[in-house]
């Protein structure tokens, strides 16, 4: 709503409607995200610059002294005397100027700045910072921040450095020190071009005391004593008018654990729902079950860890309490056949049990393997996907409501209306990052009961890091395959460049003439004017280059390619007719074939980590030394640090850690996948001590309410039904 009459601002006040900011402006602040005062004081700064005395050019050259290469960062004030433009499309010559402020000159330089001609110009009056370097006997800086001179006499801003810097010769503070025992932190901003921070930090400052009293603490006094949490008043003004770092410091903990607080409170809310509120099936075992289990798995392929896991899921079948467990463990370590026993439980509970993957080509390798598994059980299995016919999915979807069908696997497919099962007592879903929120909730409301849900299952073979284990995911119990299966080798991991793949291709054949099978991973199907390489035109390359002398054993396999095409493509694969398997990220996930023994990623930087840690595990599923060979010239740090993470490792639990510092947490399983807003204030993993308090409190929070019902917590619940309700589906539970 618009300020009142009086003047007076309301959180809801629009950016058109503040001094100063017209409609021009307030679509630059809208591009920002910033509609309203609520966002404005939630916009907050990047990082803080203290502000620098300003001295005289006579000053700054006394102080950095008469010895060539001595420096020192410094202000200064003065008007262009002379300029000079570099020439036209030249970059190595700079933009350069002479500054004078009456006691004396300083030679600037800009490079790659040739615009600044039409800036600076004889008789502009400027403020320049940056660090002045002494040549000879004259001073330069090179490449200084600037802006034209401030009428109302505002300094300019630079980041934190020592005045002295690189000055062993003598001390400053003895001329400045009391202009420099309190720098003024200045905070800088998220802006843009047209929008650039001190405007933004203007348009704060005006509205910013009248805010703040506005704001209403959702966390009581005696609370915030006990946590040494300050005001959430006091936090605003703090973060966005600070006088000193320890001011900064106090502001961001109170922020960023209201962030880390909110979080955990709909966690644990949704927890608590869970186990008070709803009920699941439950489930039959016993020595006759479990033997009878047993028989259908390959006994020798059941490790102690999944026999431990095994343990753990049973004993929450057994309850009534819906389970909701998370089940991880690297690439090839047999979480398939631990989550088959419990969609065998379901079935000799006379249950019906889903399995969601995330592609139709894992789903049809589930339901091969699973097929293949209970070849000769009384199990009734289908296959459901979106590329099936109306016919056969007519006919699956009767079968299923009637009860028919114990076992239904498929993919997105399964969240459908159409989809009724007459008793679902057990949900498994496949590489659960791949899933948000309301995915999970859409299985669970499978049922004409609205209190009843199925158990859940998620699996993942890309580890979740221990901090993020604690966030978004702290309302599942988790069990942990550690080991690989007897037999597995790990996977030698080696990274060339373009410039040697050659090579690469020429020692593939060799392998390939002993006897041994291979995969070759693509970016992309089709050319583009990206740069990738496609898979038609390196499959056509390999087959007329490199891999010449097979190429009727070398097939192509992308997400293009129709089901009963691809299963003929697997089968013979799997046979050994196909030597060498050309494909995208379609088979990073679910394909078994243990002759495959040596993978090729062609350009391998443009792959995140988990999925080049997923597409490796393909291989090294059978008794010969398996071979992944990364085909990359990184140019980025972040490229760089993941080929290297790759070649360093092949422990899934190191990759999702390594990945969780590449990519940050927000990009991890997180904000992005399940819809919820990232955090602006809260650095994982860096307040993990933060979160852990933040996951107490709120445990003790929902302890005591359970459902934030009453006076007291309508703050907090508007709160939070605000920033997580949609995303964590806490409209029934709050």
């Amino acid at each position: 709503m618009p300020a009142s009459p009086s003047g007076r601002l309301a959180l809801t006040t629009n950016i058109t409607d503040l001094p100063g900011v017209g409609a021009k402006r307030a679509e630059l602040f809208r591009k920002l995200g910033i509609r309203g005062i609520a966002d404005l004081l939630q916009h907050f700064p990047l990082r803080y610059e203290h502000q620098l005395p300003q001295q005289t050019i006579a000053l700054a050259s006394d102080f950095i002294g008469p010895n060539h290469g001595s420096e020192a960062n410094i202000v200064l004030q003065g008007e262009i005397a002379a300029a000079r433009a570099a020439p036209p499309r030249n970059r190595r010559v700079p933009f350069q100027a002479t500054l004078s402020d009456g006691t004396g000159t300083i030679k600037l330089a800009w490079f790659n700045s040739p615009w600044l001609a039409k800036k600076l110009h004889p008789g502009s009056q400027i403020i320049v910072a940056g660090k002045a370097t002494r040549h000879g006997d004259y001073l330069q800086m090179v490449n200084p921040k600037w802006q034209p001179v401030d009428p109302t006499g505002k300094q300019f801003t630079t980041e934190r450095a020592e005045l002295a810097e690189g000055n062993t010769n003598q001390s400053f503070s003895a001329r400045s020190a009391s202009s420099v025992v309190n720098p003024k932190l200045i905070p800088i901003y998220p802006a843009t071009e047209s929008l650039p921070s001190h405007v933004i930090q203007q348009t704060i400052d005006s509205i910013l005391d009248q805010s703040l009293a506005l704001l209403e603490d959702h966390l009581p006094a005696d609370f915030r004593r006990k946590a040494a949490l300050i005001s959430l008043a006091d936090a605003y003004r703090l973060i966005h008018r600070p006088q000193n770092e320890e001011d900064a410091a106090r502001a961001r903990r109170r922020l960023a654990f209201d962030e880390l607080f909110m979080l955990q409170l709909g966690v644990m809310l949704k927890r608590a729902h869970r186990r008070q509120t709803l009920h699941a099936p439950q489930l039959k075992h016993g020595a006759k079950i479990s033997q009878r289990i047993r028989a259908r798995l390959p006994v020798k392929a059941i490790t102690p860890d999944q026999a431990r896991v095994i343990n753990e899921i049973v004993g929450d079948l057994e309850k009534t309490t819906p389970m909701n467990r998370l089940l991880q463990g690297d690439v090839g370590s047999g979480k398939t056949l631990v989550a088959l026993y419990a969609m065998l439980m379901a079935v000799a509970s006379k249950h019906q049990t889903a399995l969601m993957a995330p592609t139709e080509m894992l789903a049809e390798q589930h339901f091969g393997l699973i097929r293949e598994l209970l070849r000769d059980a009384d199990v009734s299995i289908e296959l459901l996907t979106g590329s099936l016919k109306p016919a056969q999915r007519r006919q699956i979807l009767a079968k299923l409501e009637s009860g028919e069908i114990d076992i239904l696997i498929g993919t997105h497919a399964l969240l459908t209306e159409s989809v009724n099962f007459k008793s679902l007592a057990l949900a498994v879903i496949d590489e659960q990052h791949r899933f948000g929120v309301h995915q999970r909730a859409t299985l669970r409301a499978k049922s004409t009961d609205p209190k009843s849900t199925p158990h859940m299952l998620v699996m993942t073979a890309t580890p979740i890091p221990r901090t993020l284990s604690l966030t978004v995911f702290g309302d599942l119990d988790i069990s942990t395959i550690k080991g690989l299966p007897p037999g597995r080798q790990p996977v030698i991991t080696k990274h060339v460049s373009q410039a040697k793949s050659l090579e690469v291709y020429e020692y593939v054949a060799k392998r390939l003439k002993g006897g041994e099978q291979a995969y070759i991973v693509v970016p992309v199907i089709d050319e583009s004017a990206t740069q990738l390489k496609s898979l038609k035109a390196h499959f056509d390359w390999l087959t007329k280059g490199p891999l010449s002398a097979f190429k009727a054993e070398t097939a192509a396999m992308h997400g293009r390619v129709d089901r009963a095409e691809r299963e003929s493509i697997m089968e013979r694969f799997r046979a050994g007719k196909i030597k060498a398997l050309v494909a995208t990220t379609v088979i990073e996930v679910g394909v078994d074939v243990p002759n495959a023994s040596i993978m090729v990623i062609e350009q391998a930087e443009r792959f995140g980590l988990a999925q080049l840690h997923q597409l490796r595990g393909r291989v090294g599923r059978g008794s010969r030394r398996a071979l992944c060979v990364l085909i990359a010239d990184p140019q980025t740090e972040d490229a760089k640090a993941r080929i290297a993470a790759v070649v360093g490792s092949t422990d899934g639990f190191v990759i999702a850690e390594k990945d969780m510092e590449i990519r940050g947490p927000g990009e991890l399983f997180g904000a992005r996948q399940s819809g919820l807003p990232p955090f602006k204030v809260a650095d994982l993993p860096g307040d993990m001590a933060l979160l852990r308090m933040a996951r107490r409190e709120a445990e003790a929070w929902v302890e005591r309410n359970p459902t934030l019902a009453g006076p007291d917590d309508a703050l907090l619940r508007k709160r939070l039904m605000k920033v997580h309700g949609k995303a964590m589906g806490l409209a029934d539970v709050a």
